[in-house]
């Protein structure tokens, strides 16, 4: 297997070192790993977290040592904000990076991870909504990235009983969203770290990933977003059953930002 989102302990809130993935990769079935460590700015942001030092990144992925059957790549998932574009674009234009992750961290200036107060006075819709649109907004203002990460990402935060995403209620701004994917010839990651949140399928859904399929879409990796070792490919297998259900035969790995296509 292959796993294209993993974080180590230079991700704020990862837990295990590369090391410690390697180590983990011959038990787990796992052949290739990319490391994606968080990229976040913090501007304007009520936040004690501190921006990647990417420099360091670097130094610690090029001491990993050689091991045998297990592929790495330098990877990196960038929270976009349109506010931090010179900033965000320089940092991608001084590193040489295999893979690049673009997501949707920080939504109405509050990181929804750790900041309820994005939530606070916002139904479920109007809270969805107003993170879609930004992604929209994110997707337009930024290319150097390869794929969008965790699509749905804000179901998991909220305390609404209701996580679902559904394609009838959304529609308008996620049709918007992978046309604009597509467009710019970008990709789509399937995070199977839905399934350790508790939900019945990986980041974004079946609608979601059919729907992306049906449009032209090609490029979908696959990604756990282990925060710790054990968690190295968790939930990869089901997420690969899905795309298969959605009409892929295949996923992409990405190495000096070129999409590399295996089976299913």
């Amino acid at each position: 297997m292959k796993d294209s989102h993993v974080h180590t302990v230079l991700s704020h809130d990862g837990r295990s070192t590369m090391r410690e993935y390697l180590e983990a990769a011959a038990r787990r079935d796992v052949d290739e790993i990319t490391f994606t460590e968080h990229y976040d700015l913090y501007d304007g942001v009520d936040s004690a977290l501190q921006t990647l030092d990417v420099a360091a990144y670097r130094e610690a992925y090029d001491g990993l040592p050689h091991r045998e059957g297990v592929r790495t790549n330098f990877g990196i998932e960038i929270g976009l904000r349109p506010e931090c574009r010179k900033k965000i674009k320089a940092m991608t234009e001084s590193h040489s990076f295999d893979f690049v992750i673009g997501s949707s961290h920080i939504t109405a200036g509050r990181d929804m991870s750790f900041d309820p107060a994005f939530f606070a006075g916002r139904t479920r819709h109007e809270a969805y909504e107003v993170y879609f649109r930004e992604v929209l907004e994110n997707i337009r203002a930024f290319d150097d990235f390869d794929v969008y990460g965790h699509l749905d990402y804000v179901v998991r935060y909220g305390g609404y009983p209701d996580k679902r995403i559904d394609y009838a209620e959304f529609g308008e701004s996620l049709e918007a969203i992978l046309d604009l994917l597509i467009e710019k010839s970008k990709g789509l990651e399937v995070n199977s770290s839905g399934y350790r949140y508790g939900l019945d399928a990986p980041h974004p859904n079946l609608t979601i990933l059919k729907r992306f399929r049906e449009k032209g879409g090609r490029i979908v990796t696959l990604g756990s977003d282990a925060h710790r070792a054990d968690q190295l490919a968790s939930g990869i297998r089901e997420a690969s059953d899905m795309l298969r259900e959605a009409g892929f035969s295949e996923y992409a790995v990405f190495r000096e930002r070129r999409p590399v296509f295996c089976r299913i």
